[in-house]
């Protein structure tokens, strides 16, 4: 069946209804509290309202074409950004749960394409939280038993080194432990020689033989099923391992870009290297600035496919601009100027990878140093243990308690028409964790207001999760300005205290 009807703006899922031969538009408008249904509606469903708009052939009233003309703009006007230089979008005025709440068709669409993006690939390839901040802000002991997001697995082993009890990875994404645990098969099995060249160099010509002789035997199905099919991500000699994987083909994007701009890899390759800010600064203003930031370049990594390939849902491009009145752009742009030009680049692995595709022995995170590495060879990789699940989902399958979480940005993610979500991994947090738990987390946003009005259940006694929580600002502050990452808004280490003394 085809429809040629007239051209009509639809602000909400829709789709087509037949009623004795003719054909109309079913809009699907979502409750009070903006949160999108994740179904269509059934008949008996008062959430349903049915607009019915004759296919064409029927006639409407002139009176009725203007009103929707007007309406059509008035919607697509109130999308738009004000021109007035650094001023927010009309949504971003708003502060608190409802103002991220406020633009659920966007959110949902935006969910679908973030979706398939992490369903089907691997996304980081590296961490990007610095774990000297953690380790610093965790102070881990031997008796400590450690949540952590795995991302890349970074990060974990890293945490790894300070010899707590056991170190939790927990991902829903199984790409992301399949490369967990390779690097911890490859810190078993090879010697550091063929392991500094698989992660550090990002590629290794023999690295199907090493995969099939040494590292399969401590995969999971899955990982060796996936590794099978992709070791292309470590054995061609063009394209390093940091330019696999989403988020890793934006970087090969840049670094495409950056060569063929005359003289700019060559400024590149001197700021990696550069021993001074003063030098950096130099480069930074003479070369990065001027060539890197095109009208091109700010569109592409301002747009929301790039950000789902870098890990960046729209949840948190809004907690961003809830606070940062220039845009996600701008807000990288200050990033980027910021790492580049005020913070020392001589042991930035972060950037160094993304701008280079390698690291150096030198410059690399601490699991791939020869001395951290012999040690985790020598058992502290056998405190590591690897889950395929949400944080919910594995708080409530464990029975240990818990005494570190780091929960990296993830809540940015579940802040919108996933809050319930939110809700219920906060209450599994709560059930899971040992007196005075600390908790780590970061945001997009420059202060995150969603976590400390969440309802909780405590001995029986329905609470709020600020009320529980005892923020370090201090220590958070003075940590988050020398982050060498730097695309974060905030950085909080909390507390809990379930006798309920907030601050």
């Amino acid at each position: 069946m085809t429809f040629s009807g007239p051209r009509i703006l639809l602000t909400a899922p829709a789709h087509f209804e037949c009623v004795s031969g003719r054909c109309f538009f079913v809009s699907i408008v979502s409750p009070a509290n903006n949160l999108l249904p994740t179904s269509l509606p059934t008949d008996n469903n008062p959430m349903r309202q049915v607009e019915r708009i004759p296919a064409r052939g029927t006639q409407r009233s002139m009176t009725t074409s203007k009103n929707d003309n007007k309406l059509r703009w008035k919607r697509r006007l109130q999308s738009l950004r004000f021109r007035g230089k650094g001023k927010p979008r009309p949504h971003a005025r708003r502060t608190g749960v409802e103002s991220i709440q406020s633009r659920p068709i966007a959110d949902w669409f935006s969910g679908k394409a973030f979706s398939i993006v992490h369903r089907s690939n691997l996304v980081y390839n590296t961490c990007w939280e610095d774990p000297r901040l953690d380790r610093e802000a965790l102070e881990l002991g031997p008796e400590d038993v450690v949540v952590v997001i795995t991302s890349a697995g970074c990060n974990t082993l890293d945490y790894a080194l300070d010899g707590p009890k056991q170190v939790h990875a927990v991902d829903m994404n199984p790409r992301q432990n399949a490369l967990l645990e390779l690097k911890m098969a490859g810190i078993r099995s090879l010697d550091y020689e063929d392991f500094f060249q698989i992660f550090g160099q990002g590629h290794h010509p023999q690295f199907k033989r090493l995969l099939r002789q040494a590292l399969m035997p401590d995969l999971s199905p899955f990982a060796r099923q996936y590794w099978e099919k992709h070791s292309n991500f470590f054995t061609n000699p063009k394209r390093s391992f940091y330019f696999c994987g989403s988020s890793g083909t934006v970087a090969r994007i840049c670094n495409f870009y950056m060569n063929r701009k005359s003289g700019l890899r060559d400024e590149i390759n001197t700021l990696v290297d550069a021993t001074t800010l003063e030098e950096q600064r130099e480069i930074y203003e003479r070369s990065i600035r001027k060539f890197f930031w095109t009208g091109l370049m700010k569109r592409f990594v301002g747009s929301d496919t790039t950000l789902s390939m870098l890990g960046v849902p729209r949840q948190q491009r809004q907690q961003v601009e809830l606070h940062f009145g220039g845009g996600i752009t701008e807000f990288m742009e200050h990033c980027l100027e910021t790492v580049l030009t005020r913070l020392p680049i001589h042991d930035n692995y972060f950037w160094r990878v993304y701008l280079t595709g390698s690291y150096t022995r030198e410059c690399c995170p601490e699991y791939l140093k020869e001395d951290n590495f012999q040690k985790l060879k020598d058992g502290l990789i056998d405190r590591v243990s690897v889950h395929t699940n949400t944080v919910e989902g594995f708080l409530k399958s464990t029975d240990q308690k818990v005494t570190r979480f780091i929960l990296l940005d993830h809540m940015d993610w579940l802040s919108t028409y996933r809050y319930p979500l939110l809700v219920s991994e906060w209450q599994a947090i709560m059930d899971a964790a040992a007196d005075q738990a600390r908790i780590l987390f970061r945001s997009g946003g420059m202060k995150v207001e969603f976590v400390d009005p969440i309802p909780v259940t405590i001995d029986g006694k329905q609470r709020k999760a600020g009320d529980l929580l005892t923020y370090n600002t201090e220590l958070a502050t003075r940590l988050h300005a020398v982050d060498r990452v730097h695309t974060y808004g905030s950085f909080y280490i909390a507390d809990l205290n379930r006798n309920g003394s907030a601050s």
